[in-house]
């Protein structure tokens, strides 16, 4: 049972990952093709998507709780994979993929507004003639 739940676990985070990857994949373009270079737009943006994928899929694969159901406890008992256990678990995995992929690309988001900030500032005194 518990390679089953493994299996299923990394199933379900990849789908999660693989949304979110898809949701936020022209966004991710769009500001990538306004911040650097034209030719390294896409190579950055292979790799956010790899960073969703990575980051998704590591937040909902909790090994370390799943460990739990083949590790003894203090008594020798081993804990049971019952339905109930099953659908937490995969609450528990959706919600780690979401909330790995949302931590990472809100730090891509600000680090993309500071340099936003940055590029219009450099924009806005080329403009302006010199003194």
């Amino acid at each position: 049972m518990f390679v089953q739940l493994l299996l299923v676990t990394f199933a379900v985070a990849l789908a999660t990952a693989s949304l979110v990857a898809w949701a936020f994949a022209k966004p991710m373009g769009s500001i990538l093709a306004r911040l650097v270079a034209a030719e390294l737009a896409p190579a950055w943006r292979r790799y956010l998507v790899f960073a969703v994928y990575v980051t998704g899929v590591s937040g909902g694969v909790r090994l370390w709780e799943l460990e739990r159901y083949v590790t003894p406890d203090k008594d020798g008992r081993l804990l049971v994979l019952t339905s109930e256990r099953w659908t937490v678990e995969l609450i528990k995995t959706v919600l780690g993929a979401l909330q790995g992929t949302a931590w990472m690309l809100l730090v891509f988001f600000l680090f993309a507004l500071v340099a936003y900030v940055v590029v219009r500032g450099f924009e806005g005194k080329r403009g302006q003639p010199a003194a």
